[in-house]
């Protein structure tokens, strides 16, 4: 049996890779945070005591920003993949907390080179990179394109990147980075533009929330489906040698594209007035499914600029070309469909009946929405 590691076990990517790793065979270790309160919601439902003759899944309490402690973990477990996704991983919040970010989502990726180093363990390493990196460099991007990030979170990734370069060929270790372009799901947190979005629209359907305030809508992402790219994170320590690959769809679209999308969906067209920092969406045609919530004529999306970042990034757009010859993978959701995944997900996830398209395309794939914990069935490798 197989044992592997994984970083950020409780974020979204950890969770799913965590998932199929289970369903790989495999016994999965994860480093969680100690917190007062539970933060384990996204795996609870695989969670095993382990006292229980059948887990195969292990907690164990750490912090990127402990070099000792990470060492006694890697050597303690002598892993056989270490997948890297913990990090301070939300951009806007990297501007406010630099020296954080740097040293967590930055410097924590050479303590685990470093514990793999000195441990002298023969394992796998996975870095989770980010398409941030690229910043201000003209898209689409791929392996060989130029740096040039515009936040603190992306210069740290840009440090964990050429780190991981430099262990793999100064010590000969097994080291990737996987450089995903942005990735959604229901289990993505709440900051995040995507899900707050979605999160927003089932609020103000239930009547709980009138507005919503966003910042730059012209930014163009590529957003894939999250559940997909963790099939990814597993392939490239699958290889014969280790290297470095680019993982997404190959389009983007801005946020105002993914706002009106959602909006669409779930019964609500807009219309924008005015212009530049004062811009409103304003309600044009409401369905009544809305019971009265909203109304033609009601501004529901408002700019606030303390959602600016100081250094914005244009468009990021993935060739995942290598990734698709050397991996076999290619993106099976697209954003229609990823749009009524989440906003589906959130809707009834407030205890209302949602429109129903993102749960059958979920089921479709191998997912299901059971008991809203959206747990992970995807048929790997049959098409799905």
């Amino acid at each position: 049996m197989k044992k592997a590691l994984i970083t950020g076990i409780t974020g979204q990517d950890g969770s799913y890779l965590a998932e199929f790793l289970l369903k790989k065979g495999y016994e999965v270790h994860g480093i969680i945070r100690r917190a007062s309160g539970f933060n384990t919601h996204r795996i609870d439902h695989i969670y095993v005591d382990p006292h229980d003759e059948h887990a195969r899944m292990y907690l164990h309490y750490g912090d990127l920003a402990d070099p000792g402690l990470i060492t006694e973990i890697v050597w303690k477990i002598q892993p056989d993949e270490i997948y890297h996704l913990g990090a301070q991983s939300h951009v806007r919040v990297s501007f406010d907390m630099p020296e954080f970010t740097s040293d967590i989502t930055g410097l924590g990726t050479t303590r685990i080179l470093e514990a793999i180093r000195r441990s002298g363990i023969k394992t796998r390493f996975y870095q989770a990179s980010s398409s941030e990196m690229f910043g201000a460099s003209m898209p689409p991007q791929k392996e060989d394109t130029p740096f040039y990030p515009r936040s603190p979170y992306a210069v740290a990734k840009v440090y964990a990147y050429w780190m991981t370069v430099n262990y793999r060929e100064a010590y000969d270790e097994f080291a990737c980075n996987g450089i995903l372009f942005n990735h959604e799901s229901p289990r993505r947190g709440q900051t995040f533009v995507t899900r707050k979005i979605t999160r927003a629209i089932a609020n103000m359907l239930k009547g709980d929330q009138h507005k919503i305030y966003l910042g730059n809508l012209e930014g163009k992402r590529d957003w894939g489906f999250a559940p997909e790219y963790v099939e990814c994170m597993w392939l490239m320590l699958q290889q014969e040698e280790a290297d470095d690959y680019v993982i997404g769809t190959g389009k983007s679209y801005s946020i105002r594209e993914f706002l009106v999308k959602a909006l669409n969906y779930a019964g609500v067209e807009i219309e924008w007035r005015d212009s530049g920092i004062e811009e409103k969406g304003v309600v044009k045609s409401v369905s009544k499914r809305w019971n009265g919530h909203l109304a033609p004529g009601d501004i529901i999306v408002e700019i606030d600029p303390k959602y600016f970042r100081p250094t914005e990034t244009a468009e990021l757009r993935a060739d995942f070309s290598k990734a698709r010859k050397k991996l076999g993978w290619s993106p099976r959701t697209d954003l229609d469909d990823l749009v009524k995944i989440m906003v589906d997900y959130d809707i009834k996830l407030a205890g209302l009946e949602a429109p129903g398209e993102g749960v059958s395309i979920c089921r479709d794939k191998g997912f299901d929405y059971t008991e809203h914990k959206f747990s992970f069935y995807a048929r790997i490798n049959e098409g799905s």
